[in-house]
Order: C-alpha cells, then sequence, then structure tokens
C-alpha cells in the first residue's frame, strides 16, 4: 500500500477552520464523536452527555433537540423522516422523528458498543458496527429494519474495533473501518441481503481509521482519530494520500466522523468542543439526500 505521508498534504492547513466552538455554549459541544448534515441544512451533532444539537449553516447558533442521557457516537439521517443515533451509555441505537422530535430507544440489547449506523436505502435496513471492545477482537455488523426496528447481527466475524461506516452508489457493499487494525474493510452485500465475504479494501494505514465517508469521485476521505489528520483512498483502495493533518492537534483534534455538505467537510473532534468544516477540492452531497 502507498501511502504519501512524507510530502506535504494535499490540502494546506488553512483549508481548515473551527466551524463552532462549543467550549462555553449552552449545551456544551463536549467532546464530539458523531456529526452529519441534516434535510434542514444544519450541522448536527452529539456529545459526552448525549445531547443531540444542531448548528445553524452560517455555525452562529446550537440548539439542542434532545438528549439520550448517555454517550452520544454515530448519527446518520433516514432521509427527512428520522436521525439514528448511537448511544455508549445505553449500548443502543435511538431514533428521533425529525417531525415530531420524539426520542426513542430503536434496538433491543445485545450489541456492546453501537459506534456508526449507515442506511441501506436499497434494502431499507440499517446497519450499525459494534466496536465490541477496545483491544479485544469481536463482532461485528449488525442490521436491522428501518421501519419495524427487527434485526440481529448481520456479519458475524471477529474484527478489530469495527468503527465508522459508508456505503458507496451502486456497489453492493458495507465499508468498514478497523480502528485498530489500522485498515479498512469491504463486506459485499449478497443478492439475498446477507454478508458476503470480507476483504481488506485498504490496509497499514498511517493513524487510526475512525470515520469514513465517500466523495462524489467515489474516494473514501478517512478521519483518523490518531494522529490527526484525514485520509484520502483512491476508488480502488491502491493508493492511500494524506489529505490535511494538524500536527497541533488545535483545528483539528482527533477527528472522528465526517459529513459532507457539497464542498464542504465537517468533522467531529472527540478530544476538544469543536466541529471543524475543510474547504474540499473533491465534494459529495450531504448523505440524506442520497437516502
Amino acid at each position: 500500500m502507498s501511502y504519501a505521508i512524507d510530502t506535504s498534504p494535499i490540502l494546506p492547513l488553512n483549508k481548515a477552520r473551527v466551524f463552532f466552538d462549543g467550549t462555553f455554549s449552552d449545551p456544551k459541544l463536549s467532546h464530539p464523536e458523531g456529526v452529519a448534515v441534516g434535510p434542514d441544512g444544519w450541522i448536527w451533532a452529539g456529545n459526552q452527555d448525549g445531547d443531540i444539537c444542531r448548528i445553524s449553516p452560517d455555525g452562529a447558533v446550537l440548539e439542542r433537540v434532545a438528549s439520550t442521557g448517555g454517550f452520544a457516537l454515530g448519527l446518520a439521517f433516514d432521509a427527512d423522516r428520522a436521525l439514528f443515533i448511537c448511544d455508549m451509555k445505553h449500548a443502543a441505537v435511538f431514533r428521533l422523528s425529525l417531525k415530531t422530535r420524539n426520542l426513542r430507544r430503536f434496538t433491543r440489547p445485545g450489541i456492546r458498543i453501537p459506534n456508526f449506523p449507515a442506511i441501506d436505502p436499497a434494502g431499507g435496513r440499517l446497519f450499525v458496527s459494534d466496536s465490541y471492545a477496545s483491544g479485544q477482537s469481536g463482532p461485528g455488523i449488525w442490521a436491522f429494519d428501518l421501519v419495524t426496528g427487527e434485526g440481529g447481527l448481520w456479519y458475524d466475524q471477529p474484527m478489530q474495533f469495527a468503527n465508522g461506516l459508508a456505503l458507496r452508489g451502486d456497489d453492493p457493499a458495507v465499508y468498514v473501518a478497523e480502528t485498530f487494525g489500522h485498515k479498512i474493510t469491504r463486506i459485499p452485500i449478497r443478492p439475498d441481503g446477507r454478508a458476503g465475504q470480507a476483504v481488506d479494501f485498504a490496509t497499514d494505514l498511517p493513524g487510526l481509521p475512525d470515520g469514513i465517508a465517500f466523495d462524489g469521485a467515489g474516494n473514501m476521505v478517512v478521519g483518523c482519530y490518531e494522529p490527526s489528520r484525514l485520509l484520502r483512498i483512491t476508488p480502488d483502495g491502491s493508493r492511500t494520500d494524506l489529505l490535511i493533518e494538524d500536527t497541533t492537534a488545535h483545528t483539528f483534534c482527533h477527528p472522528t466522523n465526517v459529513a459532507f455538505d457539497g464542498d464542504r467537510l465537517f468533522t467531529a473532534n472527540l478530544g476538544r468542543w469543536h466541529l471543524t468544516e475543510v474547504q474540499m477540492d473533491v465534494g459529495a452531497p450531504a448523505l440524506w439526500s442520497l437516502t
């Protein structure tokens, strides 16, 4: 695997800025893990207290919409219908109705560390990564019906801290960031909906991969929890480049999930109290519009 870690990043750090500083906001945007762009055009994020917040497109206003009372991790919008929230404290996924603002537990007990949710529009399902345990491999990926919530373990093989998930256009597969494996894994979705044989998509990554998202050219952007950088992987997985980084861990500070909104990319920063905005050279539509 080739990566350009010894050369300059593709994007200079001045292409990134603190989009919203939640150090003194109410509520504080304390240690945000998840970030997603909603159908309202606002940027949504969670915090360590389970608060689900939305921030105006200009970064001027923060509003608390709901709270799980736990620790909010990954977020995913089911079009304009609902927001799904992974919660570490409750070991559950919650569903927030965007129409009524009603928040309810969506999944039954079983998942150990629900980390990131991803919508499968073709299958009408919600995929959820289960990080299982830090330092201990375990299964895997869960799938739940978007309407009924019925489901269970979809991919039952051990993974090295399954984290961010992404689906790409017409490619029938789930891509998974295995954080402590330093790699991205591709799991085919078989015609009957079951999981196929997993294969390595990109390995030996120069960092701990957390959140992942595809741009409009089919490249994968990877938020690395450590060091504080973003990577970009070519569509075929053959090359990984350093996209942008912050050696001071201020503009980026342990970036986790990433979310596109056109040529703007937003990252959560688990190490601090803010969201970062990057002016991208290659963008992508917000995910909610594709579901």
